[in-house]
């Protein structure tokens, strides 16, 4: 797909220079230089200034703020003459905390810190990750899934010891058994099923209202992308698929996803779903998408925009998938 590297978070230049992680002097050196950025992340969100655009904001390595981070920084790598960190501050609990909001499915709150730059806030990421730049989005999405992985990968997997960050955040390892931990992304296949005019749509319980979106799953251990997208089809929505094909990926950091979009030709049409698996599922016409991706459906709400779902219908229905 041409258009494949265009996706959110899936055009950024950031140089990773995995090869430095080990060197801790180098990585001291870049963190106290003149030249480094220095991310905070509260809890997942994103610290963005909204004026005049939305951009990613940083901090000096003496901020008050990183008083709260329980780790050291995290190198995430380049972003030309900068050497970019993030540090997780998860442990600030801002006065105006709501705990049953920050919870829901997408809370729109904004925190904010009184010695962060004005106008600065904590955003939830999909709520800007579309009105940031192409490698502020890979910045922030990279820090977002290592925090996650570091977060609830705590403890040894072989010998249950808690372990400890090294690789400048990119691996644990455990003190007693001496195991190596790296960070862990999950495969997920998300697929544009069609039939003759129509495609493939549904939703999962606790959506907002009217939002659908293309099917999706987990691949499973010892399976391709192509049967993972039939098994998954199948089992939610009891549609069988012939001819599967490679559209585009895109790294999604909710919590550590490495999305697969694929497109599949459907051989039967009707619709059987598995209600532990999703709530509804339902064929709609081009004509009819279009008119959700305008916002002009009277049901239909159209997948997140910067959200891969919402780039591969939008290149179907433009015709330029190839």
């Amino acid at each position: 797909m041409k258009h494949a590297e265009t996706v959110t978070f899936g055009g950024g230049c950031l140089d990773r220079s995995a090869e430095l992680r080990g060197q801790a002097d180098v990585i001291a050196g870049h963190l106290n230089g003149a030249k480094a950025k220095i991310f905070p992340l509260w809890r997942g969100r994103v610290l963005v200034s909204g004026t005049p655009a939305v951009r990613s904001v940083s901090l000096p390595v003496t901020h008050d703020l990183f008083q709260y981070g329980q780790d050291a920084p995290v190198f995430l790598g380049f972003d030309g003459e900068y050497s970019c960190f993030a540090i997780d501050i998860s442990s600030w609990v801002p006065d105006d905390f709501d705990a049953d909001s920050f919870s829901k499915f997408h809370d729109t709150t904004v925190y904010t810190h009184p010695d962060v730059p004005d106008g600065a806030g904590f955003w939830e990421l999909r709520s800007v990750m579309t009105q940031l730049s192409a490698t502020d989005a890979e910045v922030l999405a990279t820090a977002k899934a290592l925090f996650s992985w570091h977060e609830s990968h705590q403890f040894c997997a072989k010998c249950g010891t808690k372990s400890v960050m090294a690789e400048s955040g990119w691996q644990r390892n455990c003190p007693s058994c001496k195991t190596p931990h790296f960070p862990r992304t999950d495969p997920v296949v998300i697929m544009l099923i069609t039939h003759g005019n129509d495609v493939l749509i549904g939703r999962s319980p606790g959506w907002p209202e009217g939002m659908y979106s293309l099917l999706a799953g987990f691949v499973e251990p010892g399976e391709t992308l192509e049967a993972a997208v039939r098994r998954e089809v199948y089992e939610e929505a009891g549609i069988t698929v012939g001819p599967v094909s490679y559209l585009a990926s895109q790294p999604w950091a909710f919590p550590s996803s490495l999305m697969f979009g694929c497109a599949g030709e459907a051989t039967s049409r009707d619709i059987k779903i598995d209600p532990s698996e999703i709530e509804d599922a339902r064929w709609i016409s081009r004509e009819e998408m279009a008119k959700a991706m305008r916002g002009e459906h009277p049901e239909i709400l159209p997948a997140r925009e910067g959200a891969i779902a919402h780039f591969i219908l939008f290149h179907w229905l433009s015709d330029t998938l190839k």
